[in-house]
Parts: C-alpha cells; sequence; structure tokens
C-alpha cells in the first residue's frame, strides 16, 4: 500500500446525487484533502438500464455544487468490464475460483429441500471440487472458492471488528454465464487499480466488504482499510425517505442553500469535533477524521441545516455571495439581475446576508433593491398607507430633499420629523418601508434609503404619498 492516502466515491447512477451519497463523498473528500492525498470518482454503471449521461451528469452537477472536486477523469465501471473478466480468469487458473454449470432449477431445488430439511439454503455447489475432465460443455458461471471454515474479520474505522463466520457465506458468482463481470468482483477490482487505500462507505455494504476481502487475498492484493459509516435517518429515526422532505442535492441546491453551509451540515451529520457545530472548510479538513464518526445513524434536521446556512451567509465574502446569488437565480431560471438592481443589491450585500438562512429569504430582503417604479405594495403594507401616513410622507419630503445623505442625518431627519408630530418613529416606518420596498418586513429603512439614493427615495416616498 503506498503512502499516499486514496479515496474514492463510487455511486450508482440513479438519476441524483441522493444526500446520503453526498455525506459519503464529503467523508471521502475530507478524508484525502485533509492529509495531502487523492479523491477519486467512479460511476458503477454497469446496470445500463438504469446508467444514463442524464443521471451521470446529473452526479457530477452535484459534486461539483458541492464544491467537491475529484482529482483525474471519473471511471466508468462498465468500461473496465474486460479487467473485471481477466482477474475472474486468474483467479480460475490460480484455483481461488471454479466453474459452476447447476442450473437456475438445480439450484431452486436445493433451497426448497433444504428449506423443508430446516437447513441452511446456502447454496454449495457440487462442482467446487469438481475434475475439470468431468466438465460439460455447456453455459457455465464462475464462482469464488470462499473459505468454508474458520471466520472474516473486518477491521472496520468506524464499527469496530466485525467477524462473520465463513461457513456463512456462499460462493459468490464472480463471471454470470454469458461471461459478465458481477458488481462484487468489479468494485475490488477497480478498487486496487486504482489504489484506493481507504474505503468509506455507508454501513449497508458492512457485510459486502466480508466477501470482497476474499477476493483480495485470492489474487493476493493488499486490503483497504474499511469504514462503514451509518446511514441517514429522518426525524422520526427511520431511514430517510421522499416523506422526510428532500433527498436529492440538486433539491437543497434549489431550494437555496449555500453549499458551504450544506457541507458544514453533513459533515456534522453523524461525525463530531468536540462540541464544534459552526467551521469552515480548511478546519473540517484539519479537524476530520474517522475515529470522530459514531456507530449510530444520524438523524436529519432542517432547523440545525437552517441555522448553519444562516452563519455561512453571514460569514461569507460580499463578492463572493453575490456570485452564488447570482448562480442560484440561473439554475432555478430565474431572472437575472442587471444594471442598477445588481448594484443596489452588492450594495446592500453587508446588511443583506445578516439573519438570511437561504438564498430566497436574503433576495426577500433585497426585494427593495431589485424591484423597480411604481412599487406594487403586498397587502400588509399597503394597509400602513393610510390618510395620515400619506400625508407624513408628502411633508416628510422637503426635509428629505434638503438633508445630506448620509445614515446619521438621515436618522435625525426622520426622528426630528417623528418628534415634531408627537409619534414614535415606528408609526413613520412602517409607510416608508410601503413605499420603499412594498414590503411590510424590510431591512433598515435608513440602510433601504442610503442605498437607493436620494432620487430613487424620494420618488418612491412621491409615488406612494400621491
Amino acid at each position: 500500500m503506498t503512502d499516499q492516502i486514496v479515496t474514492r466515491f463510487a455511486p450508482s447512477p440513479t438519476g441524483y446525487l441522493h444526500i446520503g451519497g453526498a455525506r459519503t463523498a464529503l467523508f471521502n473528500w475530507l478524508y484525502a484533502r485533509g492529509r495531502g492525498g487523492k479523491f477519486l470518482l467512479r460511476i458503477e454503471d454497469t446496470d445500463r438500464t438504469r446508467s444514463t449521461p442524464e443521471a451521470t451528469q446529473a452526479i457530477l452537477d452535484g459534486l461539483a455544487w458541492l464544491g467537491l472536486d475529484h482529482d483525474g477523469e471519473p471511471v466508468s465501471q462498465f468500461e473496465r468490464a474486460d479487467r473485471h473478466r481477466e482477474v475472474a480468469l486468474q483467479m480460475l487458473a490460480g484455483g481461488h475460483a471454479y466453474k459452476c454449470f447447476a442450473t437456475q432449477e438445480e439450484i431452486q431445488a436445493f433451497r426448497d429441500q433444504a428449506k423443508a430439511e430446516g437447513k441452511s439454503t446456502l447454496y454449495r455447489s457440487p462442482w467446487r471440487d469438481a475434475d475439470p475432465a468431468t466438465h460439460p460443455d455447456l453455459p457455465h458461471v464462475v464462482r469464488l472458492k470462499a473459505p468454508q471454515e474458520g471466520a472474516t474479520v473486518i477491521a472496520d474505522r468506524v464499527q469496530g471488528d466485525v467477524t462473520i463466520r465463513n461457513d456463512q457465506l456462499d460462493d459468490m458468482i464472480l463471471l454470470r454465464s454469458d461471461g459478465n463481470p458481477v458488481y462484487m468482483l468489479a468494485v475490488v477490482v477497480d478498487d486496487h487499480d486504482m489504489g484506493v487505500t481507504h474505503v468509506i462507505r455507508g454501513d449497508d455494504h458492512l457485510n459486502n466488504a466480508a466477501r470482497q476481502m476474499q477476493i483480495y487475498r485470492a489474487m493476493d492484493w493488499p486490503l483497504p482499510v474499511y469504514a462503514h459509516i451509518p446511514l441517514i435517518h429522518g426525524p422520526d429515526g427511520k431511514k430517510l425517505s421522499k416523506r422526510h422532505g428532500a433527498l436529492g442535492v440538486e433539491e437543497y441546491r434549489d431550494m437555496g442553500y449555500p453549499a458551504a453551509g450544506m457541507r458544514n451540515y453533513l459533515a456534522r451529520l453523524g461525525w463530531s469535533h468536540g462540541d464544534d457545530e459552526y467551521f469552515t472548510d480548511a478546519q473540517a479538513m484539519e479537524w476530520f477524521d474517522l475515529d470522530g464518526i459514531g456507530k449510530g445513524a444520524a438523524r436529519f434536521d432542517f432547523k440545525k441545516l437552517e441555522h448553519l446556512c444562516g452563519q455561512h451567509i453571514a460569514a461569507t465574502e460580499d463578492g463572493a455571495l453575490m456570485d452564488e446569488l447570482e448562480a442560484f437565480l440561473a439554475v432555478t431560471g430565474q431572472p437575472a439581475l442587471t444594471g442598477a438592481a445588481r448594484d443596489r443589491v452588492r450594495e446592500a450585500m453587508p446588511f443583506l446576508k445578516e439573519r438570511a438562512k437561504t438564498l430566497p429569504e436574503l433576495l426577500e430582503k433585497a426585494h427593495f433593491a431589485t424591484t423597480e417604479r411604481p412599487i406594487e405594495p403586498d397587502e400588509k403594507s399597503a394597509s400602513a398607507l393610510d390618510v395620515q401616513a400619506r400625508t407624513w410622507l408628502s411633508e416628510l419630503t422637503p426635509h428629505l430633499r434638503d438633508a445630506s445623505w448620509s445614515k446619521d442625518k438621515l436618522e435625525d431627519v426622520l426622528n426630528g420629523f417623528a418628534q415634531d408630530r408627537e409619534t414614535k418613529f415606528g408609526k413613520l416606518a412602517a409607510p416608508l418601508r410601503a413605499a420603499l420596498a412594498g414590503r411590510s418586513a424590510t431591512p433598515s429603512v435608513f440602510d433601504m434609503m442610503i442605498v437607493l439614493g436620494k432620487d430613487e427615495t424620494l420618488a418612491r416616498i412621491s409615488d406612494a404619498a400621491a
């Protein structure tokens, strides 16, 4: 085994990148990147009915959005079938595999009889030790000649030592009767040829490891380090499914969760570093270790996800957040920001990103900057534009026209205006929000006025007063 850490993410193209698969990819990415290693991508596309270019592209798009870059070109498992077949034939020649001529009917009859007699239905082929000279010229599969005594111990970095008795493992098929290799063989050959040192994957593959280890040993290949991570459950403790909400990474992207927040949350989903909840990519790479992964299933919590995403939005540099916002608009098919609207949003970003948990929330706060005159107030804000309010807005206009356009001066003008009319500023703020944004929930009135500038502010107030 080389000194360099090599991990891999090996999804089956099912049409989207599952949130559980995304976390597996993230763990592999963090482990490799934090140790100066390689993170490889393999598309396990041997199921030709489900493996389409569109499905593969969905995985690539999901990884790209999450920011999980891989080294080299993605490997297609299907395209390596000749290599998988070559290894099976090497095992056959070396006595670690054998030809089995049993038909499906014979295998089923064996199992039916074993079940009736209360015995194990694990199939034991009569061809395991047959003399090749007795082999008929008939279709056959190639089976692994697995050990039948003793036990296989999986030294797992998450689950601990897992012992499986060898008499509970069958002689699994390596090559089907049509000569095509099976998935279990392909995984081992690909991991070996790609130099994978650490196999970090879901614990639904734990039993597979015992069978795959037999292939490594038959070929005298070094075993990788195994780390089987628990699956993700919904808030109710049951396996994550559609009824819990979104399953595909692109759904979270389209809902406007920032990629950095998603990475942070997925990293904390089943792994911990002390009590740290919020952390950067650099910290995650430095801290992430297999010892920090728990054995129990993690529960997906949307509130925690939103809380972390809000922290990441607030901490993101304004220009980078602007880029992410524009990418979100593009991918969700919304109109792009152009001209004055884009300039206003960019200027407003320092206060827009405060307390926004998602990009749609940030856009809603930016409504005042993206909308154009005439402002159409929503129902709630329109109720603030009564006769008294419109009178105040008319009377306020000359005070603002003569004011210096700074936040301190505007605060002085508006507070003084409210005091002269023996009312609180809050009473004046509601119609101002309606005039400037057409909303009742907005950023600070003063922040909006600074971003809009004197001419636009006065024009919007004049429209509302009329």
